[in-house]
């Protein structure tokens, strides 16, 4: 199997921050949260605030949308051009994605490609709170050994050297930058 992250991987740019926008523009309600965000980005910054906790606040904006799940995948019908054309030439079927981002997000875009193993980030699509670790890091691993314990990576993708531990565990890993993959 080929293992991919996905934000600046196989998708063009951070999904999550592109969906954030998304819901300030088509839900403004969301502009509310704006002062909470930034505050709890400052404590972040300023290492006061662990980033899981950070992303929590973060996503609290969801609370002020009542209809997340058509929001998301209206999101993401309008962001497919966003999947890189390298990506779409080599997909096979065994593909797996493995990301920080939140798992609804990811999933919509997995959907949609017929990726069929994906993990992300498990977060409430309603409340923006986390359900176990983020899925970063050696986090992957852990969470790729746990769910499939014999699973051998062909070839692992990925634009972030914070993937290092996943990148060890394939028989070949490449370091992505925008369209170009060279070798680990």
């Amino acid at each position: 199997m080929n293992v991919y992250d996905w934000d600046n991987t196989i998708y063009r740019g951070d999904s999550t921050a592109g969906f954030i926008r998304y819901c300030f523009v088509k839900r403004p309600k969301c502009l509310l949260s704006l002062p909470r965000t930034a505050v709890c980005g400052l404590l972040y910054v300023l290492h006061l605030m662990p980033k899981k906790t950070f992303k929590q606040n973060m996503y609290h904006m969801f609370t002020y949308i009542s209809d997340m799940e058509s929001l998301v995948e209206e999101f993401t019908g309008s962001h497919m051009d966003h999947v890189k054309q390298w990506y779409l030439q080599q997909q096979r079927q065994d593909d797996m994605v493995i990301s920080a981002s939140p798992e609804f997000l990811i999933g919509s875009f997995c959907r949609r490609l017929n990726i069929r193993y994906m993990m992300a980030s498990v977060v409430d699509i309603n409340t923006g709170i986390y359900t176990g670790e983020n899925c970063h890091g050696r986090e992957k691993v852990n969470r790729l050994r746990e769910t499939y314990p014999g699973a051998m990576i062909d070839e692992f993708y990925s634009d972030s050297r914070s993937d290092a531990p996943l990148a060890l565990e394939a028989k070949k890993a490449f370091i992505v930058k925008g369209d170009e993959r060279k070798p680990w």
